[in-house]
């Protein structure tokens, strides 16, 4: 099996996208700017699911289910929440269609114009604080804390697979709370969740912060985010976690008794991560071979190839594999046993290294006859002998090793790639020549931030939870500055 990707060096946009979809991970559907998910990709978001859904559980959250689509009205509420969303909304007009009279196909029934217009959801904040004003009416229904798996619409030009499209998959979360307090612990909470599951599972190390007023969600009073930094050293904000204050509340009139029996707006936060994990996941680990999945997320961990002639051999490999995919099943550990007589073992090896499954068992006549397997690892592309009877402890091994070694290789790329200017000549060099994340001094104000991004394409990716105090001078204006920011070019 031919790969034939383009080179990261060469072209990094251009191999990303072959790869997402030579691996199968996903192609663009007949619908502008949206893509169809194929099985082995889902099974990749799947299982992104199913270990996010548990954190989320673990710190005391239901899941629900909201409309897909939101009245009109109720986005107007919210004045910097529809100005934010008001150029990416999808609109519904109509609700029936009819055959042309002059027989030239299917148009529009003008009579079957909707009285109020419907948005298709681009995030559903407007319409769960309106079935809130239901929920809420004591402080003993507090803290509400609920998640939904959904779709949503924000209508995007330029569109690229997983990274920005039009319809992505995603959770959010929208939780109500008695407490200004509650509510930031609880914004402050999901973000080291998702920071945890990025660092974890996926083997991508983040940085964890909050985002300028400009850089925000729209109608939050605060932004927390993590950020990650891939191969090509530009940024990707992975997961935003808001403080919402009682905006929504107030704009709903979501009020409650508190325990001194006096009226107050509910504290609110919401919180989000998406299908752009998935090409956060690709971007990070991945290189000119194929993918590289970490162990915890692969839908295989484990592909055994047999190398045989004739069903004999096939048969002889078979007695000795099928006992240890069940050894490895037990562990826990996907295992895949290929079997397929319409593709050589050179064409398996080459597609699971494009698909990049962790670990490669192979095993012929000669491995029947020493006792031994083949064991290939898909992050170091490293080969040896193991003994049969040594196999499982060494796959299991493998496991954990590999989920730390991507991290650590991931890690060590970023600590490369955080520079410290003091002047704006040299910002604009790094940038431009080296990328990666600039830390660098700031003077606070929203005209300096456009400015920069004006002049050199980067952003303040965020302001780090952990920035130290020190004393400096922004490297545009030179007004004072207490910390730094940290600044690069984003997706």
């Amino acid at each position: 099996m031919g790969k034939n990707l383009t080179s990261r060096a060469e072209d990094y946009s251009k191999w990303y996208n072959e790869l997402v979809v030579k691996s199968d991970l996903a192609e663009n559907s007949g619908v502008r700017g949206c893509m169809v998910i194929k099985p082995y990709g889902y099974a990749i978001w799947e299982k992104m699911q199913a270990q996010l859904d548990k954190m989320f559980k673990e710190t005391g959250h239901e899941n629900a289910y909201f409309p897909l689509f939101i009245p009109k009205s109720y986005l107007s509420k919210e004045a910097s929440h529809v100005e934010g969303f008001a150029k990416e909304c999808a609109v519904v007009t109509h609700y029936r269609l009819k055959n042309a009279e002059d027989g030239s196909g299917i148009v529009v029934d003008e009579d079957a114009k909707l009285e109020e217009e419907l948005i298709v959801r681009p995030t559903s904040e407007t319409i769960i604080w309106d079935t809130y004003r239901r929920w809420i009416q004591s402080y003993r229904d507090l803290p509400l804390k609920v998640n939904q798996w959904a779709n949503v619409v924000r209508w995007e030009m330029r569109t690229r697979l997983f990274l920005r499209t039009a319809e992505f998959l995603w959770q959010e979360g929208h939780t109500a709370h008695a407490t200004r307090e509650e509510a930031i612990e609880e914004a402050e909470l999901m973000m080291n969740v998702y920071a945890d599951f990025a660092e974890k599972y996926m083997g991508v190390p983040v940085i964890k912060g909050t985002k300028t007023e400009s850089e925000r969600f729209a109608g939050a009073e605060e932004t927390y985010c993590i950020e990650a930094l891939m191969q090509d050293g530009k940024a990707l904000q992975a997961g935003t976690s808001h403080f919402l204050g009682q905006n929504f509340a107030k704009a709903f009139d979501v009020k409650f008794a508190n325990k001194e029996g006096s009226q107050d707006y509910v504290w609110a936060t919401s919180w989000g991560v998406s299908t752009r994990l998935m090409g956060a996941l690709v971007m990070t680990h991945s290189d000119d071979n194929g993918l590289v999945l970490p162990p915890q997320l692969a839908p295989i961990q484990v592909v055994i190839v047999p190398i045989y002639k004739g069903l004999d051999q096939l048969d002889a490999i078979s007695e000795k594999v099928e006992p240890l995919v069940k050894q490895l099943r037990d562990k826990g550990i996907t295992v895949k046993y290929d079997t397929r007589d319409t593709h050589k073992p050179g064409f398996k090896f080459n597609e699971y290294e494009l698909k990049g499954v962790p670990v490669r068992l192979a095993v012929g006549q000669r491995d029947l006859a020493n006792g031994t397997f083949e064991v290939a690892r898909r992050d170091t592309l490293s080969k040896e002998i193991v003994k049969a009877e040594e196999v499982v402890d060494k796959v299991v091994a493998l496991m954990d090793e590999i989920q730390v070694h991507i991290f650590n290789k991931a890690l060590d790329y970023r600590k490369g790639h955080i520079t410290e200017v003091d002047s704006y000549e040299e910002f604009k060099k790094i940038i431009e020549e080296k990328g990666g994340f600039v830390s660098a001094h700031w003077d606070g104000s929203t005209e300096t931030e456009d400015r920069i991004k004006e002049e050199t394409k980067a952003t303040i990716r965020c302001i780090p939870l952990d920035a130290k105090e020190e004393e400096g001078k922004c490297m545009v204006t030179g007004k004072p500055s207490v910390k730094r920011v940290l600044f690069a070019k984003a997706y």
